[in-house]
């Protein structure tokens, strides 16, 4: 369990670790990144993360000014109460639940005020009583109704079995060198795999080619870069391990279904729109005051 009074800025590091995650955000505005998910969010925010899941958030701003923006994570590996009970009948929402995982899940309405209430009793707690607590915590997030799975299908890569655990290590040496060149002999030796045997195996479990998957993960760090404001498309394209930019756009568009530039553009017409009905909304609830 780990509390922190956030700090307001624009992160382009991207995290990934073996352990699940369990993340409450409060007080803050800012844009999400997980997996290949990109979106905009106004705190609270709750999420669960799965195993070796990229994520990384940007924060613009306070909503409480005289509120500090506060962070409840918690860390947990699926299989803390035994690996038999996620496989039992009565199990099966949970099992679901850390599936779903794999790829982001976002909760919203009375989730995030129950899920608030046990993390805040967490802090204060150890041992069995905390065990208990997360148990709760698990609980409140298998009856949720309110709920977005965010990441594409092929991100949820997370598995306990031998191949499971070599396609994660494919995925970390591709999440540590995307900026460099990657051959398919390199990724195949992680395996290890002839490259044809390789690449039928990569296909199996991911439904993609390797080059897909290199693909789709450059341009989403590219378009983080873009979105965060940190660079332009020429540099976001070379610091995505692009070294042409002509091939750069061609792939962002195939992506991303637009161009960098015309990416740009209609999140920033999104972002002003979102701004002007949440200036709306204020003035209007300040008008019955």
């Amino acid at each position: 369990m780990h509390t922190q009074v956030l700090e307001i800025k624009t992160y382009n590091t991207s995290k990934c670790h073996a352990d699940f995650k369990i993340a409450l955000l409060e007080n803050c505005v800012g844009k999400r990144f997980i997996g290949d998910h990109i979106g905009a969010f106004e705190g609270p925010e709750l999420v669960l993360l799965g195993s070796y899941l990229p994520h990384c958030w940007q924060y613009y701003r306070v909503q409480d000014p005289e509120q500090a923006p506060m962070s409840y994570a918690v860390h947990f590996s699926p299989d803390f109460l035994g690996r038999e009970l996620l496989e039992k009948p009565e199990a099966r929402a949970l099992s679901d639940l850390f599936c779903d995982a794999a790829r982001g899940i976002v909760f919203s309405g009375d989730t995030i005020t129950q899920a608030r209430g046990i993390l805040q009793q967490m802090q204060y707690e150890e041992g069995f009583d905390r065990m208990v607590r997360m148990i709760q915590l698990l609980h409140v997030l298998t009856r949720a109704k309110n709920y977005k799975v965010l990441s594409s299908p092929y991100f949820n890569i997370a598995e306990t079995s031998t191949e499971g655990q070599k396609i994660n290590e494919v995925f970390n040496y591709i999440y540590e060198n995307f900026r460099n060149e990657i051959s398919l002999q390199e990724v195949a030796a992680i395996v290890p795999l002839s490259t044809a045997s390789f690449c039928r195996f990569f296909k199996r479990k991911t439904n993609k080619t390797l080059s897909d998957v290199i693909k789709e993960i450059r341009i989403s760090h590219a378009a983080k870069l873009l979105l965060g404001g940190m660079c332009n498309v020429s540099e976001s394209c070379y610091n995505s391990g692009y070294n042409n930019l002509s091939n750069f756009n061609k792939h962002f568009k195939e992506v991303k279904g637009l161009s960098p530039r015309n990416f740009l553009k209609q999140y920033q017409e999104q972002s002003n729109t979102f701004q002007f009905k949440r200036t709306v909304e204020k003035q209007t609830n300040m008008a019955y005051l």
